[in-house]
């Protein structure tokens, strides 16, 4: 077998291989003995019929086999003589099968994965939030359990942040409606931060009976998308407005939430302990981004088009997805390539920096990290001991808790790389941001 390697681009190759067609000949004849013990010829018995009849009826199929699995054969053997990392599959071309005569030539066109430039990470910095949980932070936690539990009153008095309405209400876009609850009255806790701020001042002071009319003006940036930069009018009837009563902070508030003897200090414990594990998790995520954010701004790499279109594809898929989740129509949805090539190129890049890291520096994730990290995923399941036996059921499933587990890895080792700077925050300020790894 003869290999010519040829550079097209950075990360384009074209390989031309030649095999000799003696060793494929002696394969199909011999697969053509075989066949005449088995194959299935009009007029003839199994296993009688003409090896020349054979031929005739089996040579296409045969040849496209045997040359097929030369390919595939000599193909491996030359990418891995030059050192040649490939990525996706390649573009074979050669002539007709029929024309071939002493050697067998074809060329392989495909991009390789590229080198990557990881930078002097020591001129990077992190800003490691420092926080801790404070008395405030049970406190506020509390609250927000007391007002889950609360009990609801008729009442005749005017409607306050907090209280629950009942309402009818029709919305209208330049005089068309656009929504209406009709006759089915619908209930909303006034000041729910669900829903856009200014919509729910309106509806403070509303008594029942009564009935008002408001226009909301709604941002650029307001989302659902249908409202945004809309000025929308509401007619609203104002069917019931209820109190909330809260519960008592006591023995029967705790044991509401599992503490078995009711004792309130023991509670707030417990409060405590969730809030520094969630603390915990957010100061991780926190770091992960921005140690992230590093790498792509540091590290540098070409970008094979074959990942970045997988990965534009695996994100349209994704999208769809969700959307036929949420039970749109998917007619409606165009989604073009160019709404994900951004973000692609970026995962892309992400997954290059990372695999180089962990490849230099031996980060990849031992048995007892991905075992804790499965552990960590089976909390979210009612039976945890069956979920850990489900992740490790199917080596598939591994894939997720070993490639977050390695991250964890990579985000450790790139903190002892770089400057660390604690900066002083509260619970608050650190769980108002969004979560995003």
């Amino acid at each position: 077998m003869a290999t010519a390697v040829e550079t097209l681009s950075n990360l384009e190759r074209r390989i031309t291989v030649k095999v000799p067609v003696e060793p494929l000949q002696k394969e199909m004849s011999s697969r053509f003995q075989r066949l005449t013990r088995t194959a299935k010829v009009p007029g003839f018995r199994p296993g009688k019929a003409p090896l020349k009849m054979i031929e005739q009826q089996y040579g296409p199929q045969v040849k496209e086999e045997v040359f097929s699995e030369a390919i595939e054969t000599s193909f491996g053997q030359a990418i891995q003589e030059n050192k040649l990392r490939v990525v996706g599959m390649p573009n074979i071309q050669h002539k007709p099968l029929n024309q071939v005569n002493e050697d067998f030539e074809y060329t392989a066109t495909f991009e390789v994965f590229p080198e990557v430039t990881l930078g002097d990470f020591k001129a990077a910095s992190i800003d490691k939030p420092d926080a801790q949980i404070t008395d405030k932070d049970v406190n506020k936690t509390i609250d927000v359990l007391l007002k889950q539990r609360a009990q609801f009153i008729e009442s005749k008095e005017a409607s306050a942040k907090g209280d629950r309405l009942t309402l009818t209400l029709t919305s209208f876009i330049n005089d068309k409606q656009v929504e209406t609850t009709g006759d089915k009255p619908i209930q909303i806790i006034l000041g729910d931060d669900s829903r856009f701020a200014i919509f729910d001042d309106h509806l403070v002071g509303g008594k029942a009976g009564e009935s008002k009319t408001f226009e909301v003006n709604y941002p650029e940036t307001h989302n659902p998308k249908e409202l945004a930069g809309k000025t929308v009018q509401y007619n609203v009837n104002f069917i019931l407005i209820a109190k909330p009563k809260l519960p008592e902070v006591n023995a029967q508030f705790a044991q509401s939430l599992g503490v078995v003897d009711g004792n309130v200090d023991q509670m707030r414990e417990e409060i405590k302990q969730s809030l520094e594990q969630e603390l915990d998790k957010r100061v991780k995520i926190k770091l992960k981004e921005q140690v992230f954010t590093q790498l792509l701004d540091i590290c540098k790499a070409d970008l094979p088009k074959t990942l970045i279109n997988v990965e534009i594809n695996r994100m349209a898929q994704s999208t769809y997805a969700n959307l036929k989740q949420r039970g749109a129509d998917l007619k409606q949805f165009k989604l073009e390539p160019s709404m994900f090539e951004d973000q692609a190129k970026k995962t892309c890049k992400l997954r290059l920096i990372l695999a180089e890291i962990v490849e230099k520096n031996n980060l990849r994730a031992t048995a007892d990290q991905i075992k804790a990290m499965v552990n960590e995923f089976a909390l979210n399941f009612d039976d945890t001991e069956e979920a850990v036996q489900w992740f490790y059921a199917e080596p598939s499933r591994l894939e997720e808790p070993t490639a977050l587990a390695t991250e964890v890895n990579v985000v450790e080792w790139f903190m002892t790389q770089c400057k660390v700077q604690n900066k002083k925050t509260t619970f608050d300020e650190l769980m108002s941001g969004p979560a995003k790894a």
